[in-house]
């Protein structure tokens, strides 16, 4: 349960990151307010997370699905490169968010 708590956690980073982005430094009262909202809600089920999860675990992947999932939209929807060196290292971060799952036994 603390797993799937955490993956709808990070996913909601990517939410509120991208509110933000579109709050334009927080010059849009709804993308902002939107934003604010959703990145409370996904501190809040990060922490309910934390109730069973290793802290450093859980937060790597955390932020790792934020990071992978912020560059993900950066890549097919804002127009950001898709060089093969950032290819590699967002790579790089799914396997270290993968291996830590798997070693958290």
């Amino acid at each position: 349960m603390a797993w799937g708590i955490l993956v709808v956690a990070g996913f909601l980073e990517i939410v509120w990151s991208l509110a933000l982005k579109r709050s334009d430094g927080f010059t849009h009262l709804w993308p902002s307010v939107f934003g604010i909202t959703v990145a409370t809600v996904s501190l809040l089920l990060l922490t309910v997370a934390l109730k069973t999860l290793p802290l450093a675990t859980a937060y790597t992947v955390w932020v790792g699905i934020g990071a992978v999932g912020v560059a993900a939209v950066g890549i097919t929807r804002l127009d950001e490169p898709a060089t093969p060196m950032r290819l590699t290292f967002i790579a790089l971060i799914v396997l270290a968010v993968i291996g830590l799952r798997i070693t958290d036994r």
